[in-house]
Protein backbone atom coordinates (compact mmCIF):
# COMPACT_ATOMS: atom_id res chain seq x y z
CA UNK A 1 0.00 0.00 0.00
CA UNK A 2 1.51 3.69 -0.99
CA UNK A 3 -0.92 6.72 0.51
CA UNK A 4 -0.19 10.34 0.44
CA UNK A 5 -2.17 13.13 2.34
CA UNK A 6 -2.72 16.81 2.20
CA UNK A 7 -4.94 19.29 3.32
CA UNK A 8 -4.69 22.93 2.53
CA UNK A 9 -6.75 26.11 3.46
CA UNK A 10 -7.80 27.36 0.18
CA UNK A 11 -7.80 31.05 -1.08
CA UNK A 12 -10.98 32.25 0.88
CA UNK A 13 -10.82 30.89 4.46
CA UNK A 14 -8.66 32.38 7.25
CA UNK A 15 -8.61 28.64 9.11
CA UNK A 16 -8.69 24.87 8.39
CA UNK A 17 -11.93 23.41 9.55
CA UNK A 18 -10.91 19.90 7.66
CA UNK A 19 -9.08 17.53 9.70
CA UNK A 20 -7.70 13.99 8.33
CA UNK A 21 -5.99 11.28 9.71
CA UNK A 22 -4.48 8.23 7.67
CA UNK A 23 -2.76 5.07 8.57
CA UNK A 24 -0.97 2.60 6.29
CA UNK A 25 -0.61 0.02 9.46
CA UNK A 26 -2.88 -1.28 12.25
CA UNK A 27 -5.32 0.89 14.26
CA UNK A 28 -6.95 -2.24 17.04
CA UNK A 29 -8.29 -4.88 15.01
CA UNK A 30 -8.22 -3.18 11.67
CA UNK A 31 -5.67 -3.59 8.76
CA UNK A 32 -5.07 0.31 8.05
CA UNK A 33 -7.72 3.35 8.78
CA UNK A 34 -8.35 6.35 6.69
CA UNK A 35 -10.56 9.72 7.69
CA UNK A 36 -11.28 12.78 6.51
CA UNK A 37 -13.74 15.26 8.27
CA UNK A 38 -14.74 19.16 7.43
CA UNK A 39 -16.21 20.76 10.42
CA UNK A 40 -19.20 23.45 10.54
CA UNK A 41 -19.58 25.91 13.35
CA UNK A 42 -18.78 29.45 14.26
CA UNK A 43 -15.47 31.04 15.13
CA UNK A 44 -13.08 27.76 16.40
CA UNK A 45 -16.51 25.27 16.52
CA UNK A 46 -16.06 23.74 12.89
CA UNK A 47 -12.12 23.55 13.20
CA UNK A 48 -12.28 21.62 16.73
CA UNK A 49 -15.54 19.47 15.59
CA UNK A 50 -13.40 17.66 13.17
CA UNK A 51 -10.35 17.01 14.55
CA UNK A 52 -12.65 16.49 18.13
CA UNK A 53 -14.42 13.92 16.14
CA UNK A 54 -11.67 12.26 14.03
CA UNK A 55 -9.63 11.95 17.30
CA UNK A 56 -12.33 10.22 18.89
CA UNK A 57 -12.94 7.58 16.16
CA UNK A 58 -9.64 6.73 16.22
CA UNK A 59 -9.32 6.77 19.88
CA UNK A 60 -12.39 3.59 20.14
CA UNK A 61 -11.02 1.63 17.18
CA UNK A 62 -7.87 1.40 18.72
CA UNK A 63 -8.99 -0.01 21.75
CA UNK A 64 -11.39 -2.56 20.35
CA UNK A 65 -10.38 -6.18 20.81
CA UNK A 66 -12.70 -7.73 18.44
CA UNK A 67 -15.37 -6.97 15.74
CA UNK A 68 -15.65 -6.74 11.95
CA UNK A 69 -15.28 -3.49 10.34
CA UNK A 70 -18.05 -2.06 9.61
CA UNK A 71 -19.22 -3.01 13.04
CA UNK A 72 -16.13 -1.14 14.29
CA UNK A 73 -16.25 1.65 12.54
CA UNK A 74 -20.40 2.45 13.45
CA UNK A 75 -19.53 1.83 16.93
CA UNK A 76 -16.44 4.69 16.70
CA UNK A 77 -18.74 7.05 14.88
CA UNK A 78 -21.52 6.47 17.27
CA UNK A 79 -18.83 6.87 20.61
CA UNK A 80 -17.60 9.96 18.58
CA UNK A 81 -21.32 11.45 18.10
CA UNK A 82 -21.69 10.91 22.07
CA UNK A 83 -18.75 13.22 22.87
CA UNK A 84 -19.46 15.56 20.62
CA UNK A 85 -22.58 16.32 22.17
CA UNK A 86 -21.61 16.10 24.97
CA UNK A 87 -18.74 18.88 24.38
CA UNK A 88 -21.42 21.42 22.99
CA UNK A 89 -24.16 20.91 25.61
CA UNK A 90 -20.68 21.73 28.23
CA UNK A 91 -19.85 25.08 26.15
CA UNK A 92 -22.35 27.58 24.87
CA UNK A 93 -19.66 28.79 22.08
CA UNK A 94 -19.36 25.08 20.22
CA UNK A 95 -23.62 24.78 20.18
CA UNK A 96 -24.18 23.83 16.78
CA UNK A 97 -20.63 22.22 15.70
CA UNK A 98 -20.82 19.41 13.79
CA UNK A 99 -18.85 17.30 11.13
CA UNK A 100 -18.63 15.10 7.92
CA UNK A 101 -16.43 11.94 8.25
CA UNK A 102 -15.68 9.40 5.70
CA UNK A 103 -13.91 6.75 6.76
CA UNK A 104 -12.60 3.47 5.05
CA UNK A 105 -10.03 0.34 5.33
CA UNK A 106 -8.76 -1.34 2.62
CA UNK A 107 -8.78 -5.45 3.64
CA UNK A 108 -6.85 -7.27 0.89
CA UNK A 109 -9.30 -6.74 -2.41
CA UNK A 110 -12.23 -5.19 -0.34
CA UNK A 111 -12.97 -1.82 0.26
CA UNK A 112 -15.19 -0.83 3.68
CA UNK A 113 -16.42 2.19 3.46
CA UNK A 114 -18.77 4.81 5.98
CA UNK A 115 -19.75 8.21 5.52
CA UNK A 116 -21.86 10.98 7.19
CA UNK A 117 -22.12 14.51 5.09
CA UNK A 118 -20.94 15.62 1.88
CA UNK A 119 -17.26 14.34 2.24
CA UNK A 120 -16.39 11.96 -0.65
CA UNK A 121 -14.74 8.57 -1.09
CA UNK A 122 -13.77 7.74 -4.90
CA UNK A 123 -12.58 4.61 -6.43
CA UNK A 124 -10.51 5.17 -9.67
CA UNK A 125 -9.24 2.95 -12.45
CA UNK A 126 -9.33 1.10 -15.85
CA UNK A 127 -13.06 1.40 -15.72
CA UNK A 128 -13.19 5.67 -15.06
CA UNK A 129 -14.12 6.82 -12.25
CA UNK A 130 -16.50 5.69 -9.21
CA UNK A 131 -18.04 8.13 -7.04
CA UNK A 132 -18.83 4.97 -3.72
CA UNK A 133 -20.36 7.67 -1.18
CA UNK A 134 -23.15 9.18 -1.46
CA UNK A 135 -23.87 12.71 -0.33
CA UNK A 136 -25.83 13.62 2.51
CA UNK A 137 -27.34 17.19 1.44
CA UNK A 138 -30.05 18.71 0.16
CA UNK A 139 -29.39 19.22 -3.47
CA UNK A 140 -28.31 15.21 -3.93
CA UNK A 141 -31.80 14.76 -2.33
CA UNK A 142 -33.28 17.12 -5.14
CA UNK A 143 -31.06 15.29 -7.44
CA UNK A 144 -32.30 11.45 -6.45
CA UNK A 145 -36.01 12.80 -6.52
CA UNK A 146 -35.60 13.49 -9.97
CA UNK A 147 -35.84 17.50 -9.22
CA UNK A 148 -32.40 18.51 -10.54
CA UNK A 149 -29.86 17.91 -12.96
CA UNK A 150 -26.09 16.50 -11.04
CA UNK A 151 -24.58 18.90 -13.40
CA UNK A 152 -26.25 21.38 -11.52
CA UNK A 153 -25.84 20.41 -8.58
CA UNK A 154 -22.08 21.41 -7.97
CA UNK A 155 -23.36 25.22 -8.34
CA UNK A 156 -26.37 25.26 -6.92
CA UNK A 157 -26.35 27.76 -4.04
CA UNK A 158 -27.68 25.38 -1.24
CA UNK A 159 -25.09 23.29 -2.03
CA UNK A 160 -23.09 23.12 1.45
CA UNK A 161 -26.61 22.75 3.04
CA UNK A 162 -26.29 18.60 4.44
CA UNK A 163 -28.79 16.91 5.56
CA UNK A 164 -26.19 14.30 8.49
CA UNK A 165 -23.56 15.18 10.71
CA UNK A 166 -21.68 14.19 13.49
CA UNK A 167 -22.97 16.65 16.31
CA UNK A 168 -26.41 17.16 14.40
CA UNK A 169 -28.47 14.95 16.79
CA UNK A 170 -27.87 11.78 19.29
CA UNK A 171 -29.27 9.29 16.86
CA UNK A 172 -27.46 9.12 13.63
CA UNK A 173 -27.29 7.05 10.68
CA UNK A 174 -23.98 6.09 8.92
CA UNK A 175 -23.75 5.06 5.33
CA UNK A 176 -21.67 1.77 4.70
CA UNK A 177 -20.48 0.27 1.68
CA UNK A 178 -17.92 -2.58 0.83
CA UNK A 179 -16.33 -2.46 -2.80
CA UNK A 180 -14.19 -5.06 -4.41
CA UNK A 181 -11.12 -3.48 -5.48
CA UNK A 182 -8.57 -4.28 -8.44
CA UNK A 183 -5.18 -3.63 -9.20
CA UNK A 184 -4.68 -0.74 -10.95
CA UNK A 185 -7.14 1.35 -8.68
CA UNK A 186 -6.87 4.34 -6.96
CA UNK A 187 -8.97 5.29 -3.99
CA UNK A 188 -9.61 9.14 -3.18
CA UNK A 189 -11.13 10.84 -0.17
CA UNK A 190 -11.86 14.23 0.02
CA UNK A 191 -13.65 17.59 1.50
CA UNK A 192 -15.97 19.17 -0.67
CA UNK A 193 -13.47 21.97 -1.30
CA UNK A 194 -12.31 19.81 -3.88
CA UNK A 195 -15.20 18.44 -5.46
CA UNK A 196 -16.97 21.85 -5.43
CA UNK A 197 -14.45 23.39 -7.67
CA UNK A 198 -13.33 20.25 -9.44
CA UNK A 199 -15.58 18.00 -11.41
CA UNK A 200 -14.99 14.36 -11.73
CA UNK A 201 -14.11 14.36 -15.37
CA UNK A 202 -10.54 16.32 -14.28
CA UNK A 203 -10.27 14.64 -10.91
CA UNK A 204 -9.89 11.09 -12.89
CA UNK A 205 -7.90 13.05 -15.17
CA UNK A 206 -5.10 14.20 -12.24
CA UNK A 207 -5.60 11.01 -10.78
CA UNK A 208 -5.11 8.69 -13.57
CA UNK A 209 -2.05 10.86 -14.70
CA UNK A 210 1.62 11.07 -14.39
CA UNK A 211 3.41 11.14 -11.35
CA UNK A 212 3.85 10.76 -7.51
CA UNK A 213 1.08 10.34 -5.02
CA UNK A 214 2.11 13.90 -4.18
CA UNK A 215 2.38 15.27 -6.98
CA UNK A 216 -0.60 13.91 -7.68
CA UNK A 217 -2.91 15.30 -4.58
CA UNK A 218 -0.75 18.99 -5.10
CA UNK A 219 -2.33 18.86 -8.84
CA UNK A 220 -5.71 18.45 -7.19
CA UNK A 221 -5.43 21.27 -4.50
CA UNK A 222 -3.64 23.66 -7.08
CA UNK A 223 -6.79 23.07 -9.46
CA UNK A 224 -9.10 23.84 -6.50
CA UNK A 225 -7.42 26.78 -5.85
CA UNK A 226 -7.13 28.00 -9.14
CA UNK A 227 -11.01 27.60 -9.63
CA UNK A 228 -11.84 29.59 -6.74
CA UNK A 229 -10.62 27.91 -3.69
CA UNK A 230 -13.45 29.08 -1.81
CA UNK A 231 -13.47 26.30 0.81
CA UNK A 232 -10.63 23.95 2.52
CA UNK A 233 -9.44 21.45 0.62
CA UNK A 234 -8.23 17.99 1.93
CA UNK A 235 -7.41 14.79 -0.08
CA UNK A 236 -6.11 11.64 0.53
CA UNK A 237 -4.86 9.45 -2.32
CA UNK A 238 -4.40 6.13 -1.58
CA UNK A 239 -2.87 2.74 -4.00
CA UNK A 240 -3.87 -0.28 -2.67
CA UNK A 241 -1.92 -2.66 -4.49
CA UNK A 242 1.65 -0.81 -4.08
CA UNK A 243 4.31 -2.56 -2.23
CA UNK A 244 6.18 0.67 -0.93
CA UNK A 245 4.91 3.03 1.42
CA UNK A 246 5.44 6.78 0.94
CA UNK A 247 6.19 9.40 3.95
Amino acid sequence: MKTFSMTHTGRRRETNQDYMFASETAVGTLPNLFLVADGMGGHAAGEYASKFTVERVVEYIGTASHGEPVAVIREAVLYANRRLLEEARADAGKNGMGTTLVASVCNGDQLHVANIGDSRLYVIGTHGIRQVTRDHSLVEEMVRLGEMDKADARFHPDKNIITRAIGMMSDISVDFFETGLEPGDMILMCSDGLTNMVDDANIARIVSGQGELKEKAERLVDSANQNGGSDNITVVLIEPFSGKAEA
